[in-house]
């Protein structure tokens, strides 16, 4: 048997993706606020969200109640929004807009499960591991889940607004071991980031799985990390270990 006896996954790009891309969402909810969308500006936007990701702070908040929480995640994706309309043109009516828009991510709508993801997800049940997710996502997550059919396939939920840490620190990674109460060499971590996934579970001392579809561009080509391709060989890995 394998000493594996937790699988963790990464969430949005490992078990799910945006339908269409992050950008065309955005625009299209901006379209009654009389945003056209235009290739070039398509195209700023992707870029301007990226330079929003890499400035912003951590999603990490000095708080404890569900509501305060919640609350927290919502300021912190205003001023991520905030920060792309900023860069590529303000429009009136933001405020409501961004409420729209952030609302309309909580639900399965513009996400779609991967190809490979529930049959993967089933086989593993079945083989009697225990199964988890550590993310970066916020409480959206929850609903997004369940709305996608797959709740209820999962022991644990570990994101970092709860956790109060963000992948790659081994501090998340080590509060999702204590839920299944498994030393790190007993858990595998999969995602599509080289430095959130692959390189967080390793420093935390779990074994790292590079999820690779074709769309990772942050890979080191040298690196000896076991890669697949997709999660249907997942199980087979496993059984190697």
């Amino acid at each position: 048997m394998s000493r594996i006896k937790v699988v963790f996954f990464d969430a949005a790009g490992t078990l799910f993706q945006v339908k269409g891309s992050v950008a065309e969402v955005y625009l299209a909810y901006a379209e009654p606020y009389g945003v056209r969308q235009t290739p070039e500006l398509l195209e700023a936007v992707n870029a301007a969200f990226r330079r929003a990701f890499h400035d912003a702070p951590p999603p990490i908040f000095a708080v404890t109640e569900p509501a305060d929480i919640k609350r927290c995640e919502r300021l912190w994706w205003f001023d991520v929004v905030h920060n792309v309309f900023y860069r590529v043109g303000m429009f009136e009516g933001f405020d409501e807009y961004f409420e729209s828009v952030f609302q309309a991510f909580a639900g399965p709508q513009h996400w779609v499960l991967c190809a490979d993801t529930l049959g993967a997800l089933k086989t593993l049940k079945e083989g009697g591991y225990e199964l988890g997710i550590i993310s970066n996502f916020d409480t959206r997550l929850f609903s997004v889940l369940r709305g996608l059919g797959i709740a209820d396939l999962f022991d644990t939920v570990t994101i970092a607004s709860l956790a109060k840490a963000v992948k790659p620190a081994p501090r998340i990674f080590h509060l999702a071991l204590e839920q299944h109460v498994v030393d790190p060499a007993e858990a595998l971590h999969v995602g599509d980031s080289f430095r959130d996934d692959v390189e967080g579970a390793r420093k935390a001392g779990l074994t790292a799985v590079l999820i690779d579809r074709g769309q990772n561009s942050d890979r080191i080509a040298q690196d000896a990390t076991p890669t697949i391709q997709t999660l249907d060989e997942l199980p087979r890995m496993l059984a190697t270990l």
